[in-house]
C-alpha cells in the first residue's frame, strides 16, 4: 500500500490547529496569573492567605449553619468583634429591619437583623465602606460565602493598621446580616440616612463557590476611572465588561445591590468555581481554596490603598469596555470610542477586500463565504444541544456532566471541532478570510451599539485583524500566499486568547449544563482559524474523514460522560426535603425536591409520585410528593379584626402566633390589585405597580421574632376573601428524620434546607 505523506501531513496539520485550540483553552484555564499564597510570616503590611484563613477558623468556631437571628449568628458575630477588637478597632451592632422587595415576583421579605460596623481608619467625610456578610444560609457553615468575605477585611484591616495608612478618607467595616435572606443587612443600613450618608465607596468581597480567581464582575456606572484605578492597584486582573452583563441577567444579587440603588459607588468582587458546594453543608474552611482567598485580599487591600489617596472627583467619568487577558493585561477604552473605532476597523477591512488580489470570487462563492461563519456558529451549537441530549439519554439525568465534567468538555471540544471542519468547506481562500472577518466586524458594531459590555470580544480582534489584513495585501502572493496564510494565523491568536478565556470562565456560572457557554465562545474563538484550515488543502475525501471521527469522538464522549455518576460525594445532588402540613385541607406530605431523580433509598422510604408539583402556595420549584395522611402537629394561629369601610375600602388587621421552633413566617395574598398598602410589625409598604398585574403576592418575615406577627391591610374593596400563612421552620420533626437518613452521601441539602412547613387558611370576612 502505497502512503502520500504530504497528505498524511496535511490531515495531521488539521488536527494540530484543534490541539492549538485546546492549548489556548488550557493555557486560559490554568496559567492566568494569579497572585502566590503569602505565608503566615510574610511582613505585617502584606496580605496573608495564610493568616486570613487561620482568622476565618477562629470566628467561625464549630462552623454550624448561623442564619440569621439564630443563636450561632449571635455567637459568629461575637467573635467577629473579637477579631476587630484583637486589632484594636471600634465596633457597634445596629439592629434594625431589612426589607427587600421583588416587584416581578410578587415577593417582599423582612427580617430583624443586627449588622457589625466597625470604624477602621477613623476620620470624618464620607468613608471607604469595605463589605461582606457575616450570616449563612440555614443548610450549611458558609466558610466560602460569605466567612472568606469576613476574613478577608479583618486581614486587610490588619495589613492597613500594620502598615500605619492614612489617607483622604476614613475607613468603615461593614459586616451585615441577613444578605442571604434578601440583602436585609444591607437594606437595614442603607435606609438609615445617618449611616447612608457616610458612604463614599464600596468595596464588596463575596463568594458563590469555594474555588477560582476574585472576579471584579461589577460596579457602579461611570466604571472607567474605577477600572483604571483597579488596573494600577492589583497584581493580578481577572475581570470583564461583559460579566456585567451576564450578572445583570441572573437572578442573583449581592448586598452591593442596595447601594447601587442609592447611586452610590461600588466595586464587587466574588469567586465562583465549584458551584456544587455553594449554599450547602460543603462550604466548609477545609474546601476554601487559598489561592482565592489570596486573590480577594490582594484586590481589596490594593483597592482601598489606592482609594485612600484618590480624591472622589477623580472616580467620576464615563463607563469602560474591558477584559482581562490572562490575568496580566487589562485593555480597555471609554465607551464612547467602542462605535466609531468599530466602524473604523470594519472600514479598513472592506479597503483590505478591494486591495486583495486572486481568483475571482464568484457570486456563488460569496455568499457562500458570508454564510459560512453564521453556519458554523449554528452547527456548533446544534452538536452542543445534540451531544447534551446523548449523554442524559444515557445518565438519565438532567446535568449527566455535573460530577466528572471531563467526559463531557471533551466531547464538546470534539463537537465544535466538528461543526468547525463541516462548515469551513463552505468558502475558500480569500473569500473564507473576509467571510470570517467581516462578522467578526458586523458583530463588533452591532454590540457596540447595543451590547458595549460585550463588544471587546470583538472588536480587540477586529482591530489586530485589520492591520494584519492591510499588510496581507502587500505581501508576495497576497492574502492566499504563504506570508498571507502566517498573517492570518497570527491574526486568529487574538480571539483564541480573549473568547478561549470565555470558554474557560463560563463553566464556573453553571457547569456545562449551560453548554452553549462553551460551545459557542469556542466557535467564535476558532472562526478565524477558518482561513489557516482551507490553507492546508487537504482532498474532500480526507476532510469528510475527519469530520466523522471527530463527530464520533463527540458522540462517543457523550456516551462515555453520560455512564459516569452525575453526582458523587464531593458534588452532590441538591436535595432538600420538606414536611409540609395543611390544617384547613387536613392533609400532610413528604415534599422532595425534584431538581434530579429522587435516589434510589429516598424513594424507597417514602411513596413519593412520580411526577413533580408544586407542594405549597409560596414554593419556588416543584418536589415528588408523598401524602402522608392527617396532620400530626398543631397548627399556628391567628385572629382576625376588620374595621368598618371608608373610603371605599376598609381595613384588616390579621395577628399571627407561631410557635416557639418558628424560624420564618410566609404570607400569601390573593388579588394584590385589591392591596393599597400594608403595615407589618409597624412598617408600612406600598405595592408596587407590577403587583396589580399578579395572581398572588407573597409576604414573608424571615427572623425568630416573626412568631408573633401583625399584618394590617388597607383594601380596596369590601369582599371576602382568604389569605394563606405558613410557618417555616428549620430541620425535620423527629418522625421525618428517617427520610433524611435515607439521603446518600451522593446528595446533600443547600440554601434552605430541610424544613417543616405549617399551612393555614385565614378566611377574612366581608363587610
Amino acid at each position: 500500500m502505497r502512503f502520500d505523506a504530504k497528505l498524511i501531513a496535511r490531515v495531521l496539520g488539521v488536527w494540530v490547529l484543534a490541539l492549538v485550540g485546546l492549548g489556548f483553552w488550557g493555557l486560559s484555564k490554568f496559567e492566568t496569573a494569579r497572585p502566590p499564597v503569602v505565608p503566615a510570616s510574610a511582613p505585617a503590611s502584606e496580605f496573608s492567605a495564610e493568616r486570613a484563613y487561620a482568622t476565618l477558623g477562629r470566628f467561625l468556631g464549630p462552623e454550624l449553619p448561623h442564619p440569621a437571628s439564630s443563636d450561632e449568628n449571635a455567637a459568629v458575630r461575637a467573635r467577629v468583634m473579637a477579631e476587630f477588637a484583637k486589632l484594636g478597632v471600634k465596633t457597634e451592632t445596629y439592629q434594625g429591619t431589612g426589607c427587600r422587595t421583588s416587584a416581578k415576583f410578587g415577593l417582599l421579605i423582612c427580617a430583624t437583623v443586627t449588622d457589625i460596623i466597625a470604624e477602621v481608619i477613623p476620620g470624618d467625610g464620607k468613608a471607604i465602606v469595605l463589605l461582606a456578610h457575616y450570616d449563612s444560609v440555614p443548610a450549611g457553615p458558609g466558610a466560602a460565602d460569605d466567612g472568606s468575605g469576613v476574613a478577608t477585611i479583618l486581614e486587610t484591616v490588619r495589613a492597613l493598621k500594620a502598615s500605619g495608612a492614612q489617607g483622604k478618607h476614613p475607613v468603615i467595616a461593614l459586616i451585615t446580616d441577613g444578605e442571604e435572606f434578601g440583602l436585609l443587612g444591607a437594606d437595614s443600613f442603607v435606609s438609615n440616612p445617618k449611616f447612608r450618608e457616610r458612604v463614599g465607596i464600596v468595596v464588596n468581597v463575596e463568594a458563590r463557590g469555594n474555588q477560582g480567581p476574585s472576579l471584579l464582575f461589577q460596579t457602579s456606572p461611570g466604571s472607567e476611572p474605577l477600572i483604571d484605578l483597579y488596573a494600577k492597584a492589583v497584581p493580578a486582573y481577572a475581570t470583564s465588561s461583559l460579566f456585567v452583563e451576564i450578572y445583570r441577567a441572573l437572578p442573583n444579587d449581592t448586598d452591593v445591590t442596595e447601594f447601587l440603588d442609592e447611586s452610590l459607588p461600588s466595586l464587587n468582587f466574588a469567586f465562583s468555581e465549584n458551584v456544587a458546594h455553594y449554599h450547602t453543608p460543603l462550604d466548609t474552611r477545609a474546601n476554601l481554596s487559598l489561592l482565592s482567598l489570596q486573590h480577594h485580599g490582594e484586590n481589596m487591600l490594593g483597592v482601598t490603598r489606592a482609594l485612600l489617596v484618590t480624591d472622589y472627583d477623580a472616580l467620576a467619568g464615563g463607563d469602560a469596555v474591558y477584559l482581562s487577558v490572562l490575568g496580566r493585561f487589562l485593555p480597555r477604552m471609554p465607551v464612547g470610542w467602542v462605535l466609531p473605532l468599530a466602524l473604523f476597523c470594519f472600514g479598513l477591512m472592506t479597503l483590505a477586500a478591494f486591495l486583495s488580489r486572486g481568483g475571482t470570487i464568484t457570486w456563488g462563492q460569496g455568499w457562500a463565504a458570508i454564510a459560512m461563519p453564521v453556519a458554523t456558529l449554528m452547527a456548533t451549537g446544534l452538536c452542543g444541544w445534540l451531544l447534551h441530549y446523548i449523554a442524559q439519554l444515557a445518565s438519565g439525568m438532567p446535568d449527566p456532566s455535573n460530577a466528572y465534567p471531563d467526559w463531557f468538555r471533551m466531547a464538546l471540544g470534539f463537537g465544535v471541532f466538528a461543526a468547525l471542519l463541516l462548515a469551513a468547506r463552505m468558502a475558500r481562500g480569500r473569500a473564507a478570510v473576509f467571510g470570517v472577518w467581516l462578522w467578526y466586524g458586523v458583530f463588533a458594531i452591532i454590540t457596540a451599539a447595543l451590547l458595549p459590555g460585550l463588544s471587546p470580544y470583538f472588536l480587540f480582534p477586529v482591530m489586530a485583524a485589520a492591520i494584519l489584513l492591510l499588510i496581507a495585501t502587500r505581501v508576495p502572493g497576497n492574502i492566499e500566499g504563504i506570508w498571507g496564510t502566517v498573517l492570518m494565523g497570527l491574526a486568529a491568536i487574538v480571539p483564541l486568547v480573549i473568547w478561549m478565556g470565555l470558554v474557560a470562565q463560563g463553566e464556573t456560572l453553571m457547569g456545562l449544563k449551560l453548554h452553549p457557554l462553551f460551545t459557542i465562545p469556542a466557535a467564535f474563538a476558532a472562526l478565524p482559524l477558518v482561513p489557516v484550515l482551507n490553507a492546508l488543502d487537504i482532498p474532500r475525501r480526507a476532510w469528510i474523514g475527519s469530520v466523522a471521527v471527530a463527530l464520533a469522538g463527540g458522540v462517543g464522549l457523550a456516551v462515555y460522560a453520560g455512564m459516569q455518576p452525575a453526582y458523587s460525594a464531593i458534588t452532590p445532588q441538591p436535595l432538600n426535603i420538606n414536611y409540609v402540613e395543611d390544617s384547613a385541607a387536613g392533609t400532610a406530605a413528604y415534599a422532595a425536591d425534584a431538581i434530579a431523580p429522587l435516589p434510589a433509598s429516598v424513594k424507597a422510604a417514602a411513596k413519593f409520585g412520580e411526577v413533580p408539583e408544586s407542594a405549597y402556595p409560596f414554593a419556588r420549584g416543584l418536589s415528588y410528593i408523598a401524602r402522608v395522611g392527617a396532620p400530626k402537629l398543631p397548627a399556628p394561629q391567628f385572629t382576625v379584626a376588620v374595621q368598618p369601610p371608608s373610603d371605599g375600602g376598609r381595613r384588616v388587621d390579621v395577628a399571627f402566633a407561631g410557635s416557639e421552633q418558628l424560624a420564618q413566617m410566609f404570607f400569601v395574598i390573593p388579588d394584590p390589585a385589591n392591596v393599597r398598602a400594608f403595615w407589618m410589625n409597624g412598617r408600612r409598604f406600598t405595592p408596587p405597580e407590577q403587583w396589580k398585574g399578579l395572581e398572588q403576592a407573597v409576604v414573608g418575615c424571615e427572623s425568630r421574632d416573626c412568631r408573633n406577627t401583625r399584618l394590617t391591610f388597607e383594601l380596596n374593596s369590601p369582599k371576602a376573601f382568604t389569605l394563606t400563612m405558613a410557618e417555616i421552620r428549620f430541620g425535620l420533626p423527629d418522625f421525618a428524620k428517617f427520610l433524611a437518613a435515607a439521603r446518600p452521601n451522593t446528595a446533600t441539602t443547600n440554601r434552605i434546607g430541610d424544613s417543616t412547613i405549617l399551612i393555614v387558611k385565614v378566611p377574612v370576612p366581608g363587610s
